[in-house]
């Protein structure tokens, strides 16, 4: 269904994302962090976990295109 379809792509952009961010905290060093911070390192953490086990995690903007674009011809339906 096209809710499917944007849950998917939404799904593989908020995985990269954060694992973009992950990667710059990584690099930047900072250790010393606050309340605020290290709930948001919770749910980031919880959020890249749950999202590593979907198909999303192997996906990028191009792919979902490509894939849409291909399927648009066949007129699919739920």
């Amino acid at each position: 269904s096209q809710m499917s379809k944007r849950l998917y792509f939404f799904f593989s952009q908020v995985f990269q994302l954060l694992t973009d961010l992950k990667q710059q905290r990584k690099e930047s060093g900072k250790n010393k962090q606050s309340s605020g911070q290290q709930n948001l390192n919770t749910i980031m953490y919880e959020t890249l976990k749950y999202i590593s086990k979907t198909p999303c995690r192997y996906q990028s903007p191009e792919t979902v295109r490509d894939f849409l674009a291909a399927m648009k011809g066949h007129k699919l339906t739920k």
